[in-house]
């Protein structure tokens, strides 16, 4: 059994004891909407909830959240609050008498726990005041606004997969905007824009004004720093449906065809902030929006691309979702000027002239110790570190398979690849390099004087100082050296999944990947740039690191930190 550190006790033993009883449980707390009695604003409280309250005040003295699966050492960690930090504004630091406890296992591992705290735990087999307390809590949260109206929740769930499935983003990039004329509860149009060409990150934009669009794109390209991004996504006026990966087994729309999602609704608005919670006659307004784009989307996305975007209009009749037997008259239109628009905005507020110092995503804390130091392995083969561009912007992804053969045509450089590539694939991996465009064109600049880029493999490093161990991403140039472009935390899950779906992604190309240099980190195409973003294409071999035959890096300090 796990026991307290000398010091926590000694800790614990010069709080005030005071003669009282707590009482203590954890039982299972089932809701899936926010609760602000649980300290927080999670969207999902479900698992189990350990309280602990003061008898005699009848006072809570803590409460917290834990998975349902969590060992009973997370019912210790609540009661060192309870005693430590408890809660309330009048509640003092304190040392209970007695215990009392309505689990016999739970008894026992607390007597072993606390055996040295003069503190009885005591067994009974009933709880009124915390019976009262989680009955309270439970009906609280049955309570609580849903985030979609039982009313059109399923609808609108519906309507999403069915948009997932006509997949407007594999031929589309945020600038495509179609308009959606409805003239229904108080909303004439709505302007939208398509997120996910690149495969990161899925969703739709359908903003209430077109001068809301065009202020946000304006805003977020002229930004100098995150504070200004975030600003002005603040200030947007829209509604919103993104996918985020559903990692349970089966969410019951997941095909082998169609990967397990779950999408998320919500609104924005500069005075309303970002809303969760979607009431009913937004979420009508949501549902004959989303019904007419799925009709359009299924059959009047062939022959549209992120070069072609003819002018193009259908008209269609929706039920209206608040009155039965009714129609709402729909026009759904795709919108090439405004589409141009917004692109020559791009090329204007991220000309030739940026500024080498704007703001960029920061590479991970971990990395940037790494860059200071040499990653080498016992023979002593040097791992570099000069290629990568400061504060850049990198990730695994992929781009459908459908624009590899246009982006070969747009990039201002372009190495190609002897191998041939199977006729019939879906998606072609890519690991993204994001920075400012002269930063872009150095690097390119760079490869190319090497001799240009002779793969990209993944390797094993570790931090033996840190017990970490990390995923390498290494860049193999054609004069044989060898450039860390990013490390990843071995076990994160994020990417697990993406290296998981990047070693498929490899395997049905035959081996071949590609590097993808862009410019644009600090406007609204950061972390998703278009087409017309992308600077440098260079396809090669995905290499395993047997290829390389490193072996697992190790991190070595210099001598002054010793």
């Amino acid at each position: 059994m796990t026991s307290l550190t000398p010091a926590t006790r000694r800790r614990l033993l010069k709080l005030r004891q005071v003669p009282s009883v707590w009482e203590g449980d954890r039982r299972l707390l089932n809701s899936k909407a926010s609760n602000p009695l649980l300290g927080g604003d999670s969207s999902d409280m479900t698992g189990d909830c350990v309280l602990w309250v003061d008898g005699v005040d009848e006072a809570v003295r803590a409460i917290d959240m834990i998975p349902s699966d969590a060992g009973p050492e997370a019912i210790v960690r609540t009661l060192l609050k309870a005693m430590e930090t408890p809660t309330g504004p009048h509640a003092q630091p304190a040392r209970p008498q007695r215990i009392l406890v309505c689990n016999r296992e739970m008894q026992f591992f607390l007597r072993g726990v606390l055996q040295d705290l003069d503190i009885a735990v005591e067994y009974t087999a009933d709880l009124p005041l915390i019976d009262e307390i989680f009955q309270s809590l439970q009906e609280f949260a049955g309570k609580v606004t849903p985030q979609l109206p039982e009313k059109h929740a399923d609808q609108l769930e519906q309507l999403a997969y069915e948009i997932w499935q006509d997949a407007p983003w594999e031929n589309l990039d945020e600038e495509k905007i179609f308009s959606v004329r409805l003239n229904y509860r108080d909303v004439d149009t709505l302007y939208v824009s398509i997120l996910g060409l690149l495969g990161m990150e899925y969703g739709l934009l359908m903003y209430r004004s077109l001068e809301s669009l065009k202020r946000f794109r304006e805003q977020v390209m002229s930004g100098t720093s995150q504070e200004d991004v975030e600003a002005a996504f603040m200030q947007q006026d829209c509604f919103f449906v993104t996918y985020d990966p559903d990692h349970s087994e089966s969410n019951g729309h997941a095909t082998p065809e169609i990967p397990p999602i779950t999408p998320t609704f919500g609104s924005i608005h500069p005075l309303e902030g970002m809303q969760s919670i979607t009431y009913e006659e937004d979420a009508s307004i949501m549902r004959v929006a989303l019904q007419a784009l799925h009709r359009f989307f299924s059959t009047q996305l062939q022959g549209m691309d992120t070069r072609h975007f003819p002018e193009h209009s259908k008209r269609y009749r929706i039920d209206d979702p608040m009155e039965s037997g009714k129609k709402v008259s729909v026009t759904v239109a795709t919108q090439p000027a405004i589409a141009q628009e917004l692109a020559e905005m791009g090329d204007e507020l991220m000309g030739d002239d940026l500024d080498d110092e704007m703001d960029a995503l920061q590479l991970p804390e971990a990395l940037a110790q790494l860059l200071e130091e040499q990653l080498i392995e016992e023979e002593g083969a040097v791992l570099q570190d000069t290629l990568m561009p400061p504060q850049a912007f990198y990730s695994l992804g992929a781009i459908p398979f459908s624009l590899v053969s246009e982006l070969r045509k747009t990039v201002k450089f372009h190495q190609a690849s002897d191998a041939k590539l199977p006729k019939k694939l879906e998606w072609f991996p890519i690991i993204l390099v994001q920075t400012t465009r002269p930063k872009a064109l150095e690097m390119i600049e760079a490869v190319k004087d090497a001799g240009g880029l002779q793969g990209i493999c993944f390797n094993p490093g570790e931090d033996p100082f840190g017990d970490q161990s990390y995923d390498l991403g290494i860049l193999q140039l054609a004069d044989s050296s060898l450039q860390l472009f990013g490390e990843f935390e071995e076990d994160d899950p994020v990417h697990v999944e993406a290296r998981r779906k990047w070693d498929d992604r490899c395997k049905k190309t035959k081996g071949q990947c590609g590097l993808v240099i862009a410019r644009g980190v600090t406007g609204a195409a950061r972390g998703n740039p278009g087409l017309k973003d992308m600077m440098g294409f260079f396809e090669v071999r995905s290499l395993s690191s047997e290829d390389l035959g490193l072996g697992k890096l190790q991190m070595v300090r210099p001598y002054e930190e010793f």
